[in-house]
C-alpha cells in the first residue's frame, strides 16, 4: 500500500515531521548493554584489571600507578596555574604603577601650565581646557579620556583590528580531586584493598581468569553483588556479610583486626563515562537539523 501524499510531498521549503524522523531528528535513545559497564575488578582510570589496587574513601578503586600518575599530573597543573596567576598579578601591579605615574605626570603638567601659562585659566570645573589651551563656546573641547579613546580606538569591523578582551587567570584550587567522584582527594587518604581469590580446583579448571569470592560466605563477586571494604586492613566482603557480621562484631573476619562501623567503605559498582550503574542505563543522542540544510549538528551522548 503506497504512503499518503503528505509523506511523499518533498517539495516544501521546510522539513515535515516524517522527514525529520527519517533523518534522525530529535532525541534518540538506546539501552546500553553489558559491554558498556565497567567490571568491578577494573581500574576506574585505565579500565583494565587493577594492579596493586588503591581505594579512596568514597569507594572508587584505581591501580596504584594510575592514581599516583593522576595526582602527580594534577599537582603539576596546579603549579603551572599558580605561576600563571602570580605572573598576571605582577603584570597587573606594574600596569597599575605605570598608570599612577602617568596620572601624576599629567597632574604636574596641568599644574605647571596653570601657573606659568600665558593664557589665564579658570578654576571652575565646568570649563574644560582643550589641547590648544583655548576655552569657550566656540572651542573644541576634548577631555583626556576622549583623547585616549581616539588614540587607541580599534576598527571593530576588521578581524585584524578587533580589540582583545583581557584574559583573567583565576587563582587555582590547591587541592587534588578524585578523577571519578570529583571530591577532594589526598594521597594519604588512599588505602590498599585485598580481594580473596577463588583457589578451588573447579574454578581453576574452567577458566584462566581470576575469580574473587567473599571470604565469609564464599559467594562469587560480580557486578551484581554490592561490596564493602575495611579501610583499616583493606579486606573486601560482600555487603550482606559486612552489615551482618563486621558491623556487629567490630572485627575483620580475615585478619581479626579490630575495626569500627565507620571503617566500612561501600565500593563503587561498575560504570564508565558511557554508562552509569543503576536502573537507567540509557544513552541519549540529540540531533539538531541545521538551518536550511539536511545536515544535523549532533550533540554528545548523555548518560542518565
Amino acid at each position: 500500500m503506497p504512503q499518503r501524499h503528505s509523506k511523499n510531498n518533498n517539495d516544501l521549503a521546510f522539513f515535515t515531521y516524517d522527514e525529520k524522523r527519517k533523518l534522525g531528528y530529535g532525541t534518540q535513545k538506546e539501552r546500553l548493554g553489558r559491554d558498556s559497564i565497567k567490571p568491578f575488578d577494573a581500574c576506574c582510570l585505565c579500565l583494565k584489571p587493577f594492579i596493586d589496587p588503591l581505594c579512596c574513601q568514597k569507594g572508587h578503586v584505581f591501580c596504584k600507578e594510575c592514581i599516583l600518575e593522576c595526582l602527580l599530573s594534577q599537582k603539576k597543573d596546579i603549579q603551572r596555574k599558580l605561576e600563571a596567576h602570580s605572573a598576571q598579578q605582577k603584570q597587573d601591579k606594574e600596569e597599575e604603577e605605570e598608570r599612577l605615574m602617568l596620572q601624576k605626570a599629567r597632574e604636574l603638567d596641568a599644574f605647571d601650565q596653570q601657573n606659568h601659562g600665558a593664557v589665564p585659566q579658570y578654576s571652575d570645573k565646568n570649563y574644560n581646557r582643550d589641547k590648544n589651551g583655548f576655552h569657550g563656546a566656540n572651542s573644541v573641547k576634548t577631555t583626556s579620556f576622549e583623547e585616549e579613546a581616539l588614540r587607541t580606538m580599534k576598527a571593530f569591523w576588521l578581524p585584524s583590528a578587533t580589540p582583545d578582551a583581557p584574559v583573567k587567570v583565576e587563582a587555582p584550587s590547591m587541592s587534588t580531586i578524585c578523577p571519578e567522584g570529583r571530591e577532594k582527594l589526598k594521597l594519604k587518604s588512599l588505602f590498599p584493598v585485598y580481594f580473596t581469590e577463588d583457589t578451588s580446583e573447579l574454578k581453576k579448571s574452567k577458566s584462566l581468569d581470576k575469580n574473587f569470592i567473599c571470604p565469609s560466605c564464599k559467594v562469587t563477586l560480580t557486578n551484581t553483588v554490592a561490596l564493602m571494604a575495611l579501610n583499616s586492613c583493606g579486606h573486601v566482603f560482600c555487603k550482606k556479610c559486612g552489615e551482618k557480621f563486621i558491623a556487629v562484631d567490630k572485627v575483620c573476619l580475615v585478619c581479626n583486626k579490630p575495626c569500627k562501623e565507620r571503617n566500612l567503605v561501600n565500593l563503587g559498582k561498575g560504570g564508565t563515562g558511557f554508562a552509569g550503574h543503576g536502573d537507567h542505563l540509557e544513552a541519549k543522542d540529540f540531533k539538531h537539523l541545521g538551518s536550511g540544510s539536511g545536515l544535523g549538528l549532533v550533540r554528545p551522548a548523555m548518560k542518565t
